[in-house]
């Protein structure tokens, strides 16, 4: 499974879509989801099959007792090329009836008209969902929404409390603004004298989100995370980079280098949810005997959510079986039982207040449930839906030469705007 606490691979679809399928009016199926519930159709996930085949299993079962005049042939693919493989079967005309997909990954198909807009089709069904998450698959200047919202995430941040008492630090207090984080960073370097850093990654768009700094125009026509604040958040970055409070390997970090970095105790704070726990216990037992648990830093209030969906292909030859899946395996009952199984939390309406996402039981898994369903009641995807993999590398390359000193941060966040705009173009 894709970790979702992480930033979700993105997709460049457009890229190599067929140019035939953009503004096509032939869509080979219809977007009428009103008819007989009936035929084979093909649903396809995101590397889940691995840790999850019963529950699926289970689903597609279920879903073929309600309606017995369908068949759904399940397939999965793995994390390692999703995004290429939806690009394949896009400009190949394969893609499934039915896709596991994130924001980024619906905005090119959603363009190329291959994604169905559910607010024409199925919009009976959107009250159904919290609001942001059903917001989640928009796409900036086009009208509609284009997959159902699905599993959602957040998480807080880990800290090492032992780290922290070493530097003088209370561990009680771990920072809660942005300037106390950057103040204590500095302190655990110079107390440690550069050997263990605060931060394991460069700041990414999610980041500068959260910091309080415009991404993007309201048309989605033109990114501005170079402005004023954009450009004060890089310029401390520069600083902790300085200093070796930001990690010396982060230009070149993964989520799972960064990992090994916090648990060796060579980092202090790393992002992460209840599904670490259980590998801090059995990996680190000694971070887990001095685990911090706080929440994500934000300048806005409100935490970054990461959210994945269920979109029905336009071009399906069976749109009622399509649509009437896509909503089955989204919908309360069945999102409900698989946060069960996963540390993943339901996108439906009230979900969140069932007491397994409220009732605390005196074990950390459970206080970070509980303040994990709490902040994503009003959290954001800070993510642009329109914010590529491309970009993704062009901001992070920017970044590495500000940090390196190679240029000033408010050239390196000029050159990425721009960059960043001219394949916001290649896109549309």
């Amino acid at each position: 499974m894709p970790i979702p606490r992480r930033a979700l691979v993105a997709a460049a679809v457009a890229l190599v879509l067929p140019l035939s399928a953009c503004g096509s009016g032939d869509s080979g199926g219809s977007t009428d989801a009103s008819g007989k519930i009936e035929g084979d159709i093909t649903f396809q996930t995101w590397n889940l099959r691995a840790n999850f085949k019963p529950y699926f299993e289970g689903v597609v079962a279920d879903f073929e007792k309600k309606y017995p005049g369908t068949h759904v042939k399940w397939i999965d693919q793995p994390a390692e090329g999703y995004a290429d493989k939806i690009s394949a079967d896009a400009a190949g005309g394969t893609l499934p009836d039915v896709v596991n997909v994130s924001p980024d990954l619906v905005a090119p198909l959603a363009k190329a008209g291959l994604a169905l807009d559910l607010d024409k089709s199925a919009a009976r069904y959107k009250k159904e969902y919290l609001a942001g998450a059903w917001a989640g698959h928009q796409v900036p200047g086009m009208t509609g929404t284009y997959a159902f919202p699905w599993y959602l995430n957040t998480g807080p941040l880990f800290y090492n409390k032992s780290l922290f008492e070493k530097a003088g630090l209370d561990a009680a207090q771990p920072p809660t603004t942005y300037d106390e984080l950057f103040t204590d960073a500095l302190r655990l370097a110079d107390k440690s004298d550069g050997k263990v850093a605060t931060l394991a990654n460069v700041p990414t768009i999610e980041d500068f989100g959260r910091y309080g700094v415009e991404l993007m125009n309201k048309e989605g026509t033109a990114f501005s995370f170079n402005d004023a604040k954009g450009v004060q958040l890089l310029t401390k970055y520069e600083e902790l980079y300085d200093a070796k409070a930001l990690d010396p390997q982060a230009l070149t970090a993964t989520p799972e280098s960064s990992g090994k970095k916090f648990l060796t105790g060579a980092v202090a704070m790393n992002p992460g949810s209840a599904l670490d726990l259980g590998n801090f216990k059995k990996q680190a037992p000694n971070l887990y005997k001095n685990i911090g648990i706080t929440d994500q830093i934000t300048s806005t209030g409100k935490v970054n959510m990461y959210v994945m969906g269920v979109m029905v292909n336009a071009r399906t030859k069976h749109t009622p079986a399509a649509v009437a899946f896509a909503h089955f395996v989204t919908d309360a009952q069945n999102q409900m039982s698989f946060a069960k199984k996963v540390a993943i939390f339901p996108s439906t309406a009230g979900s969140l207040d069932d007491p397994y996402f409220t009732k605390e039981d005196g074990t950390d898994e459970t206080r970070v449930r509980v303040a994990a369903a709490k902040s994503l009641k009003n959290a954001v995807n800070y993510t642009p839906v329109l914010f590529s993999e491309q970009m993704k590398t062009a901001l992070r390359n920017e970044i590495a030469k500000a940090l390196q000193g190679k240029q000033s941060p408010r050239t390196a966040l000029d050159n990425a705007v721009k960059a960043c705009d001219t394949l916001l173009r290649q896109q549309g």
